[in-house]
């Protein structure tokens, strides 16, 4: 399997996605603006999406994708089915009682989770209304994380990568065509979330039984599978908890600052998601089924490799991506969401959380490269613990930052946060001996440095003889946003080339 494909095809279906997701967050904006329902609905959509990200994406995956892989390299295909049917059972059953407790707890998980909002009888009822018809979706989307951990580990890395487009599909059409059918409006996202996570489960399904995996759930508490991913999940549910309970109470943080603040945030977060789900997702998604395989055949010398692949790629790509996002700030926020009852106050304030957030971007994809190091080994009490300093570390920073800068001030904590998380995992792997950087590390870097100063100049450059941001209607300032960006990947590429940078220095195949 070539690495380098396999990226380029997550990448693109990626960027497809999130392209559709900056179409329905334009039209969530034009529709609802930055106030009292949109919060709500942030704060109702955020909290399943933790979930998810605990359950599934986060602790789950991290335990059954290593395990997984080893059944599949070890064991053989009838072993591997049955050991898939018992995890899924066991999911089903424990994601099914979360999402019982969730529904009848809602207004107490509202009242912990924004107490700001309980001051505002409106804004709470309408969350917890949210919250009731948003929580099922964990259900959902977790069992598609999990028909998606399986398709990657057998390479099908396309199928859930286009996955996330029909969460953006439904929100669309909703938004679009039903909205006038829900009182309040915002409940039509709701009902939006909940069919958007059906149909993510149920596209999967076909291409599990291609592979053979498509399986019943059962139930078996006596299975030794079973019990590991159990024993691996106990540190990682606590691990990716922690970095979850950190934007709650980022989310707590919010909810006491002026109206509006929590969906500032939210969208100049959108905006970060572009190259963090582009190429910090996609790199994550290949890297840990290939790291685990290796691994479980024994190449310790490919593992490190393949980590470095992975590294260097990062700094290629996502160093131009966080410069360009703090210097193109005005024209993305004006571009995509400067519509409708979404002001130039709301542009502003979206922007210093985007500046914020992009000081943090490259640490937040090198976690999604050097984390898997150690997942795939089966070892999760490291980036455990160094989780838990990460949270302390993030909470003690809200509390310097929040007080000047608002809102931007806890942007601003979560990227150094994700910059001393990144550090203490590359610390801990290079004193673990588990990885060490193949030769060239300096000159790779220099070269980097130049051809992104020149691609800032040319942006900084051409930002001086542009005509407001906020003239002209959506396609024109979308053009003017277009003709920016590829201006500085033609300068940027352009330089790499003269530099002597080759796509096929960065191919790589693994089993």
């Amino acid at each position: 399997m070539n690495l380098l494909k396999s990226l380029a095809a997550v990448s693109s279906l990626t960027m497809v996605s999130r392209v559709l997701g900056f179409v329905r967050d334009t039209i969530i904006a034009r529709t609802f603006g930055a106030g009292v329902a949109s919060d709500a609905f942030v704060v109702a959509f955020k909290l399943p999406n933790l979930l998810r990200r605990i359950f599934a994406e986060g602790a789950f995956s991290q335990a059954f994708v290593p395990i997984l892989a080893e059944y599949k390299m070890q064991q053989g295909e009838e072993a591997t089915r049955t050991f898939v049917a018992y995890v899924s059972g066991l999911l089903t059953l424990v994601l099914a009682l979360v999402t019982a407790i969730g529904v009848l707890a809602a207004p107490w998980i509202v009242w912990a989770t924004a107490p700001g909002f309980a001051d505002e009888a409106e804004r709470f009822e309408l969350t917890v209304d949210l919250l009731r018809v948003t929580f099922p979706y964990i259900l959902l989307i977790s069992l598609s994380s999990l028909a998606g951990a399986i398709l990657n580990t057998w390479n099908r890395f396309s199928v859930p990568a286009f996955v996330p487009t029909l969460l953006n599909v439904s929100m669309i059409g909703f938004s679009v065509f039903l909205t006038p059918y829900f009182d309040p409006p915002i409940m039509a996202l709701g009902w939006a979330v909940l069919v958007g996570g059906l149909l993510q489960l149920l596209w999967q399904l076909p291409h599990l039984k291609k592979i053979g995996m498509l399986v019943l759930p059962r139930l078996s508490f006596g299975d030794l599978g079973v019990w590991r991913v159990l024993k691996q999940m106990g540190p990682a549910i606590f691990g990716v908890s922690v970095s979850q309970i950190s934007l709650i109470i980022n989310t707590i943080f919010a909810s006491f600052l002026v109206a509006g603040s929590v969906s500032w945030m939210y969208y100049a977060d959108r905006l970060m998601e572009l190259p963090s789900g582009v190429l910090g997702v996609a790199l994550g998604t290949i890297l840990l089924p290939a790291l685990s395989k290796t691994y479980a055949s024994r190449d310790r010398e490919e593992y490190r490799r393949l980590l470095d692949w992975g590294l260097r790629l990062c700094f290629l790509l996502v160093l131009p991506s966080a410069l360009a996002l703090a210097v193109l700030a005005e024209p993305l926020t004006v571009s995509l969401f400067q519509y409708g009852k979404f002001t130039a106050s709301d542009a502003l304030m979206t922007q210093q959380a985007l500046i914020a957030y992009s000081i943090g971007l490259l640490g937040i994809i090198l976690v999604k490269i050097l984390a898997p190091g150690f997942y795939a080994q089966q070892n999760i009490k490291t980036p455990v613990k160094i989780a838990v300093v990460t949270l302390v570390f993030t909470q003690l920073m809200n509390l310097v930052l929040v007080g000047p800068l608002a809102h931007a001030g806890l942007a601003l904590a979560i990227s150094l946060a994700a910059c001393l998380n990144a550090g203490l995992l590359y610390w801990q792997l290079r004193r673990a001996d588990i990885f060490r950087p193949l030769p060239g590390w300096g000159l790779f870097l220099l070269k980097l440095v130049l051809a992104v100063t020149a691609m800032v100049a040319v942006l900084l450059g051409l930002l001086q003889i542009m005509p407001a941001w906020a003239e002209g209607d959506m396609p024109l300032r979308l053009l003017r946003l277009g003709a920016l960006v590829v201006a500085g990947l033609l300068v940027y590429f352009g330089m790499l080339l003269l530099l002597g940078f080759r796509l096929r220095d960065f191919a790589r195949r693994t089993v």
